[in-house]
């Protein structure tokens, strides 16, 4: 058998010269001084063409992936979930066979290195490194994937000593996709559009993929933004792996731009988050030597420090962080399909695979050689937490929604995935005029291992090093929530508040009080499914009011603006069968029914014409322009919560016939529609429909095309007079606002408000565009505060400028409505306390009052 080479990892072996648009075969990839085990099957073998000939569809991936598990006693694969879609996501655990027969006990013993008081009984000597590697979570940038295929066979096939000495030493966790719907949306995109003849031009249409092409998942989110808040499946299964785990080291394969080289970590040194200790960073640099060292062997051009950040921590490279690991990117300059001219070149699909390989073995490499390190990194890093929370102001966050259990529940929820301890209180307590009870709180004690965790969750940050931010910039959890919370200081807090611990939050249990009625039904607005329940009465032809002044039913309940009536008599259903119905609501969406045996009220009665009939919505949302994330968002939101049918319409059909059949369109993004098309649009809002303009670049579009009156704030910003040219760019991407936490305050009157009983809305903000605030303060259902920054960057000139600007105006046009809502109120699918500014603008845009409709 042949020696492994002493430096197997750097493949000084692969030739930087390839021939232009030649198919490779596995010696253009695999280092070529090691033996492969032949009865180790090849990729090719099993998928039936070459790496990097096509583009790997997901069926086949996972094909191999099964078939090399089945054939290699290094390998076993398991399923971690299902998509949207229906496919399977697996994972590899590639080790030692003798690692294999006792992987539970290894793993056990990993996971005891992350309990402080325990730690110290276990010899990381003897423990192999956790190496997670996770491919394509962008499923266009499929490199990755396809890499996944070479590195599997590699570590399953390779003979020789020191691959022996690597796999006892390491447990190599192989996520070969972690975006499996895009993934294959995208193959078959580049593959159907590939030439015998492959074309490189960047004009051919293989290179330009449709809306809403396949970064996303199946309700077009992006996934490596959800590693936090874990809103979709993709992202529940890989997080519940991942804390099973705690892996030392987190490798995320992405592609950027076709003319970029191949970027690694560590990023721009002052855009890492404070929360992530200095050591982090030194390993990320220590493991990027590696990486350099091996890329230098195949001649690839590459960066590092530059561009990008370590500071969001729902991203797979920056989520490793908080958790006791080391999160590395890489991104490669991407084909998009086979071959692509660029600025270095024909970029060939194989050269960009070919990157990704190397840097998933100068990561196993590394991790080789710096297992006790990464070890010890990760022992002393749960050990320094409990200290950190010594050190802490705040020892523990206590947290409620008191009208609205299911918005509490939810963090609740995300907090238990994310192995966060936390109680219900033992008694009742109050801190800051809230009442917090065993009923209705949880409290989260900040001394547990995963302090930092939770830190990142909900912790509000205003100064920073950097002023420049890949991604957002402030994102606390209960301002998402709109939860009413507290932060508890040492003088507030006690072990002995804390009461049973919460094992398993459980959805929350209305019940409908007072029995069947032969009258009506009442519930609030409030609850975060009110508009599902609403909706599913609609589907089932029951009519429906909508309270519009608060009124009260003699026994001390007050229903404020927004509840919904249901009137018994006069319906297609009977008594029987509309008490069954509200049995459902109490039951499916967590909401009190009150039932109410007579019409005379306190203040208005039930017969007033205060109470005004909700139209079923039929909803048309528009696609094909914009961003298709802001899409996906509505989308996500109607069909997977509220279970509301909706539309996915073409942008160019809104100057058709075909909208009459709605009384409801919402977009997200401008509409490049003709004079007639835009007429037919304006005709069908004066003939009552509500347009829904949801996000600044929605509202500007209906501002620019004369459908509403909407004045925009010209900010006068820095003018840069001490800069020099190469600092052109990040200059002027610090004038925009990256994403932030700011404070509005609602007219609760308002339906536009309805639900709420806080005036104050943490919002989710991105972006420069704002609305001058009407005169009339009702045309202002929601505008900023006067101190309206609550976590994240922003400058001077755009937070003078913000104060006060309108977050929703409702315009009237004829007899219909729009609604701009100038933040986006569904943000990555959990900034849940904005939710109901959509459905609002849904079920009550239409009775607005044209006089404060301006």
């Amino acid at each position: 058998m042949k020696v492994f080479a002493p430096l197997f990892f750097l493949l000084s072996l692969l030739s930087p010269s390839f021939s232009a648009l030649a198919q490779k075969d596995l010696s253009y990839y695999l280092p070529t001084n090691v033996i492969y085990d032949q009865n180790i099957p090849t990729p090719k073998s099993v998928i039936g063409h070459e790496v990097g000939e096509w583009h790997v569809t997901h069926d086949k991936l996972v094909l191999y992936m099964r078939v090399l598990a089945a054939a290699s006693d290094r390998v076993s694969i398991e399923d971690i979930g299902i998509t949207h879609e229906g496919r399977t996501q697996v994972m590899l655990t590639i080790t030692h066979p003798n690692n294999q027969a006792g992987i539970e006990k290894i793993r056990t013993d990993h996971v005891w290195l992350t309990y402080p008081n325990e730690s110290d009984k276990f010899d990381i000597k003897k423990m192999p490194a956790v190496v997670s590697m996770g491919f394509s979570i962008h499923g266009n940038e499929s490199s990755g994937s396809n890499a996944a295929l070479l590195v599997a066979y590699y570590m399953a096939a390779a003979q020789g000593p020191e691959i022996e000495t690597a796999l006892r030493n390491t447990v190599i966790l192989l996520d070969p996709s972690l975006n499996p719907d895009g993934l294959n949306r995208f193959s078959n995109w580049a593959n159907i559009h590939k030439s015998k003849n492959i074309n490189p031009d960047p004009n051919d249409r293989e290179y330009s993929e449709v809306w809403p092409g396949a970064r996303t998942n199946h309700y077009w989110f992006d996934l490596n933004r959800d590693w936090l808040p874990v809103q979709q499946p993709e992202s529940q299964n890989r997080v519940a792996k991942y804390h099973l785990w705690k892996p030392n080291v987190f490798t995320d394969h992405h592609e950027m731009g076709t003319n970029a080289t191949f970027f690694f970590q560590p990023g721009v040194p002052a855009r890492t988050h404070p929360l992530t200790p200095k050591e982090n960073q030194e390993l990320t640099e220590k493991i990027g030597q590696f990486h350099a060292e091996a890329l230098d062997n195949i001649g690839s051009l590459y960066f590092t420090k530059e561009g990008y950040d370590d500071f969001y921590y729902g991203k797979g490279s920056t989520f490793p962080d908080i958790n006791g690991g080391v999160g590395i990117l890489f991104e490669q300059g991407s084909s998009r399909g086979h071959a692509q001219e660029s600025d270095n070149g024909i970029l060939e699909f194989p050269f960009t695979i070919k990157n990704q390989f190397t840097a998933a073995l100068s990561t196993w490499k590394a991790s080789v050689d710096m297992r006790e390190e990464l070890l010890e990194y990760q022992r002393d890093f749960y050990k320094r937490v409990l200290r950190d929370a010594d050190n802490d102001d705040v020892k523990a966050y206590i947290f409620k929604a008191e009208k609205d259990p299911a918005r509490s529940y939810h963090l609740a929820d995300i907090l238990d995935q994310q192995e966060v301890d936390f109680y219900r209180p033992s008694r009742k307590l109050k801190f800051n005029n809230e009442e917090y009870t065993p009923e209705n709180s949880y409290i989260i004690p900040l001394k547990q291992r995963n302090y930092k965790l939770i830190k990142g969750m909900f912790e509000k940050r205003t100064s920073f090093e950097d002023s420049l931010f890949y991604d957002i910039s402030g994102w606390s959890y209960p301002l998402a929530f709109d939860l009413e919370y507290s932060e508890l200081s040492s003088r507030d807090y006690g072990r002995n508040q804390l009461g049973d611990k919460v094992m398993k939050p459980e959805f929350p249990k209305g019940s409908v009080i007072g029995g069947q009625s032969a009258y009506a039904y009442v519930f609030e607005w409030n609850g975060y499914y009110a508009p599902r329940a609403a909706n599913r009465l609609l589907e089932k032809g029951i009519r429906i009011k909508v309270a519009t002044s608060p009124f009260g039913n003699g026994e001390k309940v007050k229903f404020d603006y927004g509840a919904i009536m249901v009137p018994v008599s006069n319906q297609s259903l009977s008594e029987r069968e509309i008490y069954l119905e509200m049995q459902t609501i109490a039951n499916t969406d967590g909401i009190n029914v009150h039932a109410l045996q007579s019409g005379l009220t306190d203040g208005v009665s039930l017969g007033s014409n205060s109470f005004i009939n909700v139209d079923k919505p039929e909803i048309a949302l528009v696609v094909e322009s914009g961003s298709s994330a802001d899409a996906g968002e509505v989308w996500h939101l109607l069909d997977t919560r509220m279970d509301m049918r909706v539309t996915k319409l073409p942008g160019d059909r809104l100057g058709s016939s075909v909208i009459s059949r709605y009384n409801t369109i919402v977009i997200t993004g401008g509409v490049d529609l003709s004079e007639s098309g835009m007429e037919n649009l304006k005709q069908w809002i004066r003939n009552g429909g509500t347009l829904i303009a949801s996000n600044s670049s929605a509202t500007a579009w209906a501002a620019r095309n004369k459908l509403t009156q909407l004045k925009f704030v010209d900010v006068e910003q820095y003018t840069g007079e001490k800069i020099t040219y190469d600092q052109i760019s990040n200059f002027q991407r610090g004038q925009s606002i990256p994403g932030g936490v700011y404070m509005s305050e609602l007219e609760l009157s308002h339906p536009m408000a309805y639900g709420y009983y806080n005036k104050e809305l943490p919002t989710m903000r991105r972006g420069n565009l704002m609305i001058e605030a009407s005169e009339d303060k009702f045309s202002n259902p929601g505008k900023y505060t006067e101190e309206p920054l609550l976590s994240g960057w922003i400058n001077k000139p755009n937070l003078e400028a913000l104060k006060g600007t309108s977050t929703i105006r409702v315009s009237a046009f004829g007899r219909g409505r729009i609604v701009s809502l100038v933040d986006d109120p569904n943000f990555r699918a959990f900034w849940h306390g904005t939710n109901k500014l959509m459905m609002n603008a849904i079920f009550f845009g239409r009775i607005v009052n044209s006089s404060a409709a301006k």
